[in-house]
């Protein structure tokens, strides 16, 4: 089977094309993204995406939709994450990429990204990982999980994503009283979520998903993306803190020079390495394991799950993505609300 997983994100309008069966190792076929920044500009128009960059979201996901009919793929699943899920206008926007697209997004609650996303690493490191704990850091929220299933034991979703934290930080670079600042808030952010984790017992491996942690364990030396995604990598506590001294002191257009560092995410990576800092302090890690797999790996599993009728991951079929082919979500278990919106 070909599925392509069309994610659009905070910052990005990312298709990832596989060929995957039940029992096998989903391989990657093409992958392709689009850079918008959605969660951004739904800031700048305080809490609404504009006319202008909806029509320019709906051309994004129209060329991705033509991008997948010519990939072969045998059906397209389509989410949105943390930008669309808070703009005011997200009903209305959706409705419009639907009717002009044939593509239904379907909105997921941060709970259950983290649920996927950790169901991903718990395929990628399999039983001998013990207790898994995840941590993914994107453009609008912090996503954490931990457990020793495949169904975490908590999941919990923050709204401190790198994007998010960039647009806290005046100056460029910022200001040694503002970092401060900014670490205390998160220290104050993660502390209770941080004892409901503690609560679930130590974990055996911590791992990091996102290409926040991705670029973060580069810049501290772990190997390029050409090296392929089975080299392990990690990030350390000491590395990190070595890094943030020093891209503290960098603009965005020095950071931006930085390898493996893109000019569209250049500004977030302070924001991003300050979460990152904060979370493995609150949960008192020394060094977190970088996995190839994230959300859209965990939508496929989830989907091969399903379709062949196996619901062992998942016991109460708490969630899928919607069919983009069908328009609606019927195949996948989805709890359907206004059509876009779904929550417990």
């Amino acid at each position: 089977m070909r599925l392509g997983v069309l994610d659009v994100g905070s910052n990005t309008v990312h298709l990832l094309v596989v060929d995957a069966r039940r029992g096998g190792h989903p391989t990657p076929m093409t992958s392709e993204k689009t850079a918008l920044r959605l969660a951004e500009r739904i800031g700048a128009q305080c809490g609404r995406l504009g006319e202008a960059d909806a029509d320019e979201l709906i051309r994004t996901v129209q060329r991705a939709r033509e991008a997948a009919d010519r990939a072969g793929c045998d059906e397209l699943l389509g989410l949105a994450t943390s930008a669309i899920r808070e703009a005011d206008n997200s009903a209305e926007v959706l409705d419009r990429l639907r009717s002009e697209t044939g593509v239904q997004l379907e909105v997921l609650p941060g709970t259950e990204e983290a649920r996927l996303t950790f169901l991903a690493a718990r395929r990628w490191y399999g039983w001998s990982a013990g207790n898994l704990l995840l941590l993914d850091i994107g453009g609008g929220s912090l996503e954490m999980a931990v457990g020793i299933d495949e169904e975490p034991a908590v999941a919990e979703s923050l709204p401190l994503g790198a994007g998010r934290m960039a647009r806290q930080l005046p100056g460029d670079p910022p200001g040694r009283d503002d970092l401060d600042k900014v670490r205390g808030w998160l220290d104050e952010q993660l502390a209770p979520v941080a004892e409901r984790f503690r609560e679930a017992g130590a974990p055996d491996r911590a791992v990091a998903t996102s290409k926040t942690f991705r670029t973060l364990a580069r810049l501290t030396g772990a190997a390029a993306a050409s090296a392929g995604p089975r080299v392990p990598r990690t990030l350390t506590e000491s590395g990190l803190h070595r890094l943030l001294t020093f891209i503290t002191r960098m603009g965005s257009g020095d950071l931006a020079t930085l390898d493996g560092v893109s000019s569209a995410r250049a500004h977030q990576l302070v924001g991003g390495a300050l979460v990152a800092e904060a979370t493995m302090r609150a949960l008192s890690l020394r060094e977190l394991d970088i996995c190839p797999w994230a959300l859209r790996e965990g939508v496929i599993l989830r989907r091969l799950d399903r379709v062949h009728g196996d619901r062992h991951t998942a016991p109460e079929a708490r969630s899928e993505i919607g069919s983009a082919e069908s328009g609606t979500a019927e195949g996948f278990g989805l709890q359907e609300q206004h059509g876009t919106r779904w929550d417990r």
